[in-house]
């Protein structure tokens, strides 16, 4: 087993990233809760048509029917927030996770 010194410190986290870099107080408030928001395309029980859907949002109803309607807007789609979930119709993925992300939220992208 391998001593430690005195002056080692943690440079990387996997919940956290590169400690070395600074953070910004949004990006802390955001991923506060230590779960990543997973955005997935999910076609079963609809006929074959694809939807968008946004889960682990570590937001209450509110915010999270404001956050989707942002999301709407921005891929100039339909879509819902229920139960957690936020739902765009159609594949929308990539402009899911750039917004996401450029809110300060972890992103990750689930499923295939």
């Amino acid at each position: 087993m391998a001593e430690r010194s005195g002056n080692s410190r943690v440079v990387y986290s996997t919940s956290d990233g590169d400690l070395r870099k600074p953070r910004s107080p949004q990006r802390l408030t955001n991923t506060e809760s230590g779960r990543r928001v997973k955005v997935r395309r999910e076609v079963a029980g609809r006929r074959g048509k694809a939807v968008t859907t946004v889960s682990a949002v570590p937001l209450d109803d509110r915010g999270l029917r404001e956050l989707a309607g942002r999301l709407k807007t921005r891929c100039g789609v339909g879509g819902s927030a229920k139960d957690g979930v936020i739902e765009l119709q159609g594949d929308h993925r990539d402009t899911v996770v750039e917004v996401l992300r450029a809110e300060g939220y972890d992103v990750v992208l689930a499923g295939g």
